[in-house]
């Protein structure tokens, strides 16, 4: 990987995604920072379970990943190292973590099964899908969506693969934290080493 890759991973803030201008399985990420928030504070299998499912369905949906998903895979991550430190003192944590392991894995099985099919080549960087000509409009407006998804175009070759390029970025960071000794860990762990890019 890259080092400019490697580092907008580690530094891009949640506020400097502009979450209401991409697209998810159903309609914009908006609602991403305060569900991300959710995931981050881990205060009950409740609440991480209702903000996780939004997200969960809302990046991936049969193998299909979104303008929204590598953005919200960076955070993801950190979700995660943040649950491995504290899950022996957190059972919150511990769960947490073990639903982002099985989350990772649709993700890279997405990415998997994409990688086998002809594609474009990834745009040069990863805040290239943040370059306006891809961002959807400022205001929220549904009908206008619907038509937009209509066009032939909707998303380029370069921007799609893009998805899937990027998301498999940020999943490839994960490989030093995973625990072999964990089964969905070390199957996640087998998996991206199978695809790594």
């Amino acid at each position: 990987m890259d080092t400019v890759t490697k580092q907008y991973i580690e530094t891009v803030k949640v506020s400097d995604i502009p979450w209401h201008r991409l697209t998810t399985t159903y309609g914009r990420a908006t609602d991403f920072p305060t569900e991300l928030d959710v995931l981050w504070n881990m205060e009950s299998i409740e609440t991480i379970n209702a903000a996780g499912e939004e997200l969960a369905q809302n990046i991936e949906h049969q193998s299909t990943l979104w303008h929204a998903t590598p953005f919200a895979m960076i955070f993801l991550l950190r979700i995660f190292k943040k649950a491995l430190e504290e899950r022996t003192q957190n059972e919150v944590a511990h769960y947490l973590a073990e639903q982002l392991v099985d989350l990772f894995t649709v993700i890279a099985e997405c990415i998997r099964d994409g990688l086998v099919l002809e594609h474009a080549d990834p745009l040069p960087h990863f805040v290239d899908m943040l370059n306006e000509e891809y961002l959807w409009s400022e205001e929220y407006d549904e009908d206008e969506d619907v038509l937009r998804y209509e066009e032939e175009d909707v998303f380029p070759d370069d921007l799609f693969f893009s998805f899937y390029y990027y998301s498999l970025q940020v999943l490839l960071l994960a490989i030093p934290l995973l625990d072999k000794s964990h089964e969905g860990e070390a199957n996640l762990l087998d998996l991206l080493t199978e695809i790594e890019y």
